[in-house]
């Protein structure tokens, strides 16, 4: 039930302060709510004791996952790539110690950083031959469109398309394939969004064709990320409660604005109701990203799954209805067919294809980023990350990720879409673009690729319009907040784990009523040096590496 307060005076309306004994309750267990957690216990001096998570799945850490063994496989859906403007993250992490307690996990990353730096020898792989630092090609129109975009005022915009702001041929520019690919951009997703990313990271524009800049964590993100912040929470006494699903929420008016005031859960098929005190707390991750996603094997596709597979959408669906501040949720997961793309972890049991990738593509494992085949139907890319990529990964196994935009268009070497492939016939096309055709065999013999669909990975990207995205904290909340992918924060970017953590500091900054707020977004595109060098960069001004010229 929703009871929208009538007659309450938006400007008269003040949020009560938090009193002593307060308790949280988030609904979701990825990172924007862990983030929460701990910004309520470093900052808001809330007991850990008096905080519950409530996660619908028995795993916590929501998208950042990492799963599997040796023998069944190891799984990543994806990989959320980390700069150093990531002002909340690395402050949220600067208070978590790594797993091996020696160290900070922001210093552990940075630290990391510093030895093993992003630098492409193989963006591009194109007839079996790489393609370091690939020339934007872009035309001066093309430069003038990005130019315009980055300094028109969203509300022009509206729910306007990337298609919509430049001519066909921008999108057969490498500048566009090397932007798609590292962020899973498509010509229908959001016009805003895409002007976000490009002030966002303007600093970044220069070295955009060797991802120099990018960093990474030492193993996958669920162990790197995860695991330290779950083991710290878990310290401070915060409850997670799994295996549980939200399926509505009920709000009442409350002192000229309005307050959540029980939240009804389903566990093992019994419904139950938690009351919220008066001086509680409520957080809600807003949909998912990764909700409905489905493993296929070595030898069977992923199956393609819905929103009524999983409750965030639904939750969102249901306290939504009848209310304009709490956002549109079919914005985002009413097209499938525009937000699904398919990912693959492989694990390889035997070096050859590690060593044959190095050769190829002049970078060692952890070193080079994404590898991207511009002439692949499925416009697919892989990462070969540093190994281990998993803690415990024995020193004879290795594992790789991968993902394909076009996932519905037929393959150059399996002539069946990738949505419809299994692991072997998406390993097949892979060794395909990459031109291994001698030990094409050996490696299959040692390949265990799981697929995975996911049918909302980018639907935070689809074209939206103001109040789409509801507020963090909507205007007459008295004690609940939204966090996530979904809500909106003006100037940063969506995909990101950094979009996740600033939610939560937002909201419990605000909340709580804290003097400790979120930094502002780094914005580049005011630091002349960072023009100059964009400038450059998009009109091919740079320095050439030999082997590119010589490609």
């Amino acid at each position: 039930m929703t009871i929208t307060p009538e007659g309450a005076d938006h400007a008269a309306f003040t949020r009560p302060a938090p009193r002593a004994g307060a308790k949280a309750w988030l609904v979701g267990g990825g990172i924007a709510s862990m983030a929460a957690a701990a910004f309520m216990i470093r900052d808001g001096d809330i007991l850990g004791a008096d905080i519950t998570i409530l996660e619908e799945t028995d795993v916590i850490g929501g998208s950042l996952d990492g799963s599997g063994t040796p023998e069944t496989g190891y799984v990543v859906r994806g990989g959320r790539m980390l700069e150093s403007k990531y002002l909340c993250t690395f402050d949220l992490f600067s208070s978590i110690p790594a797993l091996d307690g020696a160290r900070t996990v922001t210093e552990e990353i940075f630290d990391w950083n510093r030895t093993m730096q992003t630098s492409s020898r193989s963006r591009f792989f194109v007839d079996g031959e790489r393609r370091t630092a690939p020339a934007f090609d872009l035309t001066e129109k093309h430069i003038l469109t990005i130019e315009r975009l980055a300094l028109l005022p969203e509300v022009t915009l509206g729910n306007a398309t990337i298609a919509g702001q430049f001519d066909p041929s921008f999108f057969e520019t490498n500048f566009w394939i090397m932007w798609c690919t590292t962020f899973a951009f498509q010509p229908w997703h959001s016009a805003v969004e895409f002007k976000r990313y490009l002030v966002r990271f303007a600093h970044m524009i220069g070295g955009f064709n060797r991802l120099t800049g990018i960093m990474r964590t030492v193993y996958n993100q669920y162990d790197s990320l995860v695991r330290p912040l779950h083991k710290w929470l878990a310290d401070h006494g915060v409850r997670f409660e799994t295996g549980v699903r939200v399926v509505d929420i009920d709000f009442v008016p409350e002192g000229g604005g309005e307050a959540a005031s029980s939240i009804i859960v389903e566990k093992a098929g019994v419904r139950d109701c938690i009351e919220l005190g008066e001086d509680d707390f409520l957080l809600v991750t807003l949909g998912s990203m990764t909700e409905a996603s489905s493993l296929g094997a070595m030898d069977a596709a992923p199956a393609l799954k819905g929103k009524s597979d999983g409750g965030a959408w639904r939750l969102w669906r249901r306290i939504a209805a009848g209310r304009r501040d709490f956002g549109r949720p079919a914005t985002f997961a009413g097209n499938i067919d525009r937000s699904k793309w398919v990912s693959f972890t492989t694990t390889l049991t035997d070096p050859t294809f590690l060593n044959l990738v190095r050769d190829a593509t002049g970078n060692v494992p952890g070193e080079g980023g994404l590898i991207t085949f511009p002439q692949s139907s499925w416009l697919a890319s892989i990462v070969i990350p540093h190994q281990p990529h998993f803690i415990g990964q024995p020193d004879s196994v290795s594992v790789f990720w991968g993902y394909g935009l076009s996932v519905d268009a037929i393959g150059d070497f399996v002539q069946k879409p990738m949505s419809a492939c299994t692991g072997r016939e998406i390993m097949t096309e892979i060794l395909g673009h990459l031109g291994i055709v001698r030990d094409a065999d050996t490696v299959l013999a040692a390949s265990n690729c799981i697929p995975c669909m996911m049918p909302f990975i980018t639907s935070q990207f689809m074209p939206r319009k103001p109040g789409d995205r509801p507020r963090v904290v909507p205007q007459h909340s008295v004690n609940y907040a939204f966090i996530g992918q979904y809500c909106e924060l003006p100037d940063d970017v969506v995909f990101t784990v950094e979009y996740s953590v600033r939610s939560a500091q937002a909201a419990v900054s605000e909340l709580l009523g804290l003097a400790r707020t979120p930094p502002p977004v780094y914005k580049g595109m005011f630091d002349p040096r960072v023009l100059i060098d964009a400038f450059v960069a998009l009109h091919d001004l740079g320095d050439r590496p030999p082997e590119q010229d010589a490609a």
